[in-house]
């Protein structure tokens, strides 16, 4: 801590402040600890002053702070963040100081109870400046407020309520406290001062307007009853962070933006008189930018919802909505131009944030800060606003762009359409005229109405562009036909045009995501970000991602949170395979890791649960292993989850909770907890369908069954397929030490020696009978057809369980093995990748496996490395006969 910067300020403080000079002069016994340093000491001497009442006591603690953060500050030994919060603290102390007294002059020794203050705006974000007002809503619990026994309990709330504004805000020798600004509150020209926390909460949930929902990102309990303030922000939860992305959110703080400039024009000119709040660059700016983020992005994470403005841009720079150079950048400049607006508050203690248009005042401003004059004070601010606004103007330009036009919209209906490229204009006109007529639920409200038409033109343009326009308008109304409501997501398409050309594409290539479109349009929101067309990260990020999202809800609320964002990262997982933007193999991996995160992620939460009330069984745990795809981390858009759930431990323990269980029966009804977790449909729609047939004895087993049965079972009992359905097991939930086991279990199994004839007749005599009872669905079902994937699958498994070669649950590593062991020709691993990519892409757009339409037929193509259609299929014979070969010399010809 340098002394030299003390004398400095003071010397800088002395020449340029009239209203700090007059605090040094009031409080002199501050001095010598601030010219000592010791800035901690001088606030703990300002906040202990007292005096008869407590107004005035109040006004010279104020004093005090004032004096003490502006020399902490200006000495550089405070910075911003701590300034702030300091002047916030006390504006809580203060307010507590008022209530008690209000009370007690008017009910003597009775408890501080039964009245809240929420903080909004800078006092609400911790964030206070020099002469900043506050802005209070007052609440009161008719239950518990202390009142005379002949009061009316809402007039007292109110005597309250005024009692504590005069206390701050009365001004004399010794200035004021606060100045309190009630006009946040709900319909402040009629409402009374302080509310009923009921009636409040009402207000909230079904009338409040668009502003108020932003003013409450900034907010918090700040003064007295803290468990009513909870309360009613608990309460109203719902209205300040929703579900759904709310892009007319962004409309309006443009549209408040638009406000403020106009209003503030004067400000607009940098130079003398510019507005360091209100003016394009501004502080105002910066906070809205985080605000307007928060607002679309809030509901859906958690870690968002943060009141400091710095704090917010940092966290909506880690969870990808805006870049981590925007974040800097804001960040830097909103610190910047507050501690400017500090300084012309400083000079004369005015609520001001305009560089004084009077020189002399802003040299003086200037030197306060240690610049030289006006004139430097303007060069160091000009850049600073510049870089904020082109932040600012790039969102609202991405928030208000029109997007395409319809071709000339003077012409005819008709004739716009022809020009637009449709080939049969009349029957869109129809098409138009149903949309229009009010039929359709989701844009019968005249707000989803005025939404629609907004983006209509943009649509119309890029459906004509479609590859197969026909179809993507024929899906697209489908698609707001199963729409309970279409508003956000015309609001989504009019603020980010650039996705309209996406839906475009959705609608024309996969029919899957344009129905799953349809039944959840929020999955749309999960394009907006930049990260949505990259592949997300590995199983523990996922589950890292989940768990911010959920935070401390309950266990209902986590199974609604956990779909809402598998479905959106799956939406969007199948976006980025139709667009080209990912390999179709990383896709399927992705989506097992998805999968993987749910399951354990859901599982951690079921069983977390269950304990409540059945407690623990001593030495036991559930183990999942997968099989299948997932066990092979190769899922597609659809793919169902083949689990077996085992538990350790003694079947004869019984748990010790309030309503013990045996730990066969305990395990059973976890599992089944677990099992409705992963795939019983909740308001936020299904998640997976899970197979448990592959568990040891099939259906007439138990659901869960001991590691030690499921030991011996697949050691004695075991079929040939379920050892084949083993080459493919993962153990995806248990402790480190029950996944070894299990796995060792598993590997003993697999290396097992196996007479060759025995074990290639039963996989020949299964495949044949799945042959009969499962046929190709069509020309594209590369699975079942002769020489598909099923085929392959068999042969992998076949030589595995032979040579004990390749032994790893993916099957391309797996066939990489069996190839460098010379059990398998190179063709087989080509034909193998071929079919695996073409499987992914075929059951998100061909989910019927019959040949899709031309467009889609390209697209497939294309995205696998061919010129064309045809191209693909001749490939796919020729690596399907590279497996009927294969199959040939291990079990001889086929007859199927």
């Amino acid at each position: 801590m340098s002394v030299a910067s003390i004398n400095d300020a003071l010397q800088r403080v002395q020449a340029n402040s009239p209203f700090l000079v007059g605090l040094i002069d009031r409080n002199a016994d501050l001095m010598p600890p601030i010219q000592a340093g010791n800035f901690d000491e001088a606030l703990q001497t300002a906040l202990a002053r007292s005096a008869e009442s407590v107004g005035t006591a109040l006004r010279k603690q104020r004093q005090g702070v004032a004096l003490v953060t502006a020399i902490a500050d200006l000495a550089g030994i405070w910075n911003l963040g701590r300034v702030t919060r300091i002047l916030s603290d006390f504006a809580d102390h203060a307010l507590d100081q008022a209530i008690a007294a209000a009370i007690e002059e008017r009910v003597p020794g009775a408890p501080n109870q039964g009245f809240a203050v929420i903080a909004l705006g800078k006092h609400g974000g911790q964030e206070l400046n020099y002469s900043s007002d506050i802005d209070p809503i007052f609440l009161f619990d008719p239950k518990t407020l202390p009142h005379r026994e002949r009061d009316d309990v809402a007039e007292a709330a109110v005597r309250y309520g005024r009692r504590v504004i005069e206390l701050l805000s009365a001004l004399d020798g010794d200035g004021y406290v606060f100045r309190v600004d009630m006009r946040l509150r709900p319909s402040p020209e009629v409402s009374p001062i302080v509310l009923p926390v009921e009636a409040a909460i009402g207000y909230y949930e079904s009338s409040a307007l668009a502003w108020e929902q932003a003013a409450f990102i900034r907010s918090r309990v700040s003064a007295g009853d803290r468990a009513l303030g909870d309360y009613f922000l608990n309460a109203i939860q719902p209205f300040i962070w929703r579900k759904s992305l709310d892009f007319g959110q962004l409309k309006n703080i443009t549209a408040m933006t638009a406000q403020i400039r106009d209003h503030y024009a004067k400000g607009q000119k940098m130079g003398l008189g510019f507005d360091l709040k209100r003016g394009h660059g501004g502080i105002r700016e910066c906070e809205f930018f985080a605000q307007a983020h928060q607002l679309i992005h809030g509901g859906r994470d958690p870690v968002l919802r943060v009141a400091d403005t710095c704090a917010a841009l940092a966290a909506l720079a880690a969870a990808g909505p805006i870049s981590a150079q925007e974040a800097e950048t804001l960040s830097l400049a909103y610190t910047q131009l507050r501690m400017f607006e500090h300084r012309l508050q400083m000079h004369s203690d005015r609520q001001t944030h305009e560089i004084p248009a009077n020189r002399e005042t802003a040299d003086a401003v200037a030197r306060l800060h240690g610049l030289a004059d006006a004139d430097a004070l303007i060069a160091a601010i000009a850049p600073i606003t510049a870089q904020v606004a082109a932040i600012y103007d790039r969102m609202v330009d991405a928030g208000g762009s029109e997007g395409p036009r319809m071709a000339d919209e003077g012409l005819p209906l008709e004739e716009q359409l022809t020009d637009l490229g449709y080939a049969d204009p009349a029957a869109v006109m129809q098409r138009l005229a149903r949309w229009r007529s009010g039929k359709i639920r989701a844009i019968r409200s005249p707000s989803a109405r005025d939404a629609f038409e907004a983006v209509l033109p943009a649509i119309m343009a890029a459906l004509a562009q479609a590859p197969d326009s026909d179809r993507a308008i024929a899906r697209f109304d489908n698609m707001i036909e199963a729409m309970p409501s279409a508003i956000n997501v015309f609001r989504l398409l009019e603020a980010r045009p650039g996705l309209v050309q996406l839906v475009a594409d959705i609608l024309s290539y996969a029919p899957t995501l344009a129905d799953d479109l349809g039944r959840q349009s929020r999955y749309l929101d999960a394009l907006i970000d930049t990260s949505a067309m990259h592949l997300p990260g590995d199983v523990s990020a996922l589950q890292d991602a989940m768990q911010r999202r959920i935070g401390t809800a309950d266990y209902q609320s986590t199974l609604d949170i956990v779909r809402d964002y598998v479905g959106e990262k799956r939406f969007a997982l199948g976006v980025q395979l139709i667009e080209g933007r990912s390999d179709a193999l990383a896709i399927a991996r992705a989506y097992a890791h998805l999968a993987e995160a749910a399951l354990e992620t859901l599982t951690a939460a079921t069983v977390a649960e269950f304990e409540k009330a059945h407690g623990k069984i001593q030495d036991g745990e559930l183990i999942i292993l997968a099989l299948g795809r997932l066990g092979g981390e190769a899922l597609t858009h659809a793919s169902d989850l083949d689990l077996i759930l085992l538990f350790t431990g003694d079947h004869l323990a019984e748990s010790d909770g309030p309503r013990g269980l045996g730990a066969t029966q305990y395990f059973n009804r976890l599992a089944q907890r677990v099992i409705a977790a992963m795939s019983v449909a909740t308001a936020s729609g299904a998640l997976y369908e899970i197979d448990t047939r592959l568990r040891p004895s099939g259906a007439d087993g138990l659901l869960c069954a001991s590691v030690k049965s499921f030991d011996q079972y697949q050691r004695v009992n075991a079929w040939t397929w379920e050892h084949m359905a083993l080459t493919r097991a993962r153990v995806l939930f248990g402790s480190e030490s029950a996944r070894a086991d299990v796995a060792d279990i598993i590997r003993d199994v697999l290396h097992t020696p196996r007479d060759v004839d025995t074990l290639r007749h039963d996989i020949a005599t299964m495949r044949k009978d799945m042959a009969a009872h499962k046929p190709p669905k069509g020309a594209l079902d590369v699975k079942l057809l002769p020489g598909g994937l099923v085929d392959m699958e068999f042969i992998i498994h076949a030589l595995q369980l032979e040579t004990h070669d390749g032994l790893q649950p993916q099957l391309g590593p797996a066939i990489d093995a069996l190839v460098a062991a010379g059990h398998l020709q190179a063709d087989f691993a080509k034909a193998f990748a071929l079919m695996a990519r073409l499987l992914v892409m075929v059951r998100l757009i061909a989910p019927d496996c019959a040949a899709p339409p031309e467009a889609a037929q390209k697209l497939i193509a294309h995205s696998l490395g061919f010129n064309d259609w045809d191209g693909l299929t001749q490939a796919l014979r020729d690596y399907r006969g590279v497996v009927i070969a294969q199959w040939h010399s291990l079990f001889g010809a086929r007859d199927f």
